[in-house]
């Protein structure tokens, strides 16, 4: 004689899905969470890198730039020591370098800038009695200048001065570039010496 037995209902049977037995496992809710927390943490890291990375590469740009452009003023103080020297038509020479001319005025106390548009040396240095207005640079198509009317704020200030070495046939000419580079500030400054090669009589 055949026993039947009768099954209890138990609600609903756990159906199995993509390979998860019914006993089985699958991530549990404190797992999902930890493994979020190291993705986001990963992600974190690397976006640390890449902040860090733009940073270095914007210094980089800058002090290349501020290179330059210091450069650009030993260049242009010197090119007025040779137009004093060579042509007696500006009606100077190496003791009007030295001594009378707009940028003999100029000295590390009372730093000048200049205007690249302008190449006579009595009107193309100026005084620095503002570093915030009198020594900006301004960009207008590429090119660096000193007018506010031609360009927008390059963020960069240049200065230049000269100091006339004992015996008189010697000088020592000076370029600072500024720039602010984060929460402070950072410069360059490139020095050169001239010399009197002025012809004799």
């Amino acid at each position: 004689m055949k026993k039947s037995f009768k099954q209890k209902n138990r609600g609903f049977t756990r159906t199995p899905k993509f390979g998860v037995t019914p006993k089985g496992g699958g991530f549990t809710l404190v797992e999902t969470l930890v493994a979020i927390s190291i993705f986001s943490v990963s992600i974190l890291g690397i976006l640390s890198v890449l902040a860090s990375s733009i940073t270095n590469t914007t210094y980089a740009k800058d002090k290349i730039i501020g290179g330059y452009l210091a450069q650009e003023g030993i260049e242009y103080m010197r090119n007025i020591r040779d137009n004093d020297v060579l042509y007696s038509a500006n009606g100077s020479s190496w003791i009007a370098f030295t001594t009378t001319s707009s940028l003999a005025s100029c000295t590390s106390g009372n730093k000048c800038g200049f205007s690249a548009t302008n190449p006579t040396q009595t009107t193309s240095f100026f005084k620095c009695t503002n570093d915030s207005i009198g020594c900006k640079l301004y960009l207008y198509n590429g090119v660096y200048n000193d007018s506010s009317a031609n360009g927008t704020n390059s963020g960069f200030t240049r200065k230049v001065w000269m100091t006339v070495i004992p015996g008189g046939n010697e000088v020592q000419i000076f370029s600072e570039v500024d720039w602010n580079q984060g929460s402070g500030s950072t410069n360059v400054i490139f020095s050169e010496n001239l010399f009197n090669w002025e012809p004799s009589s």
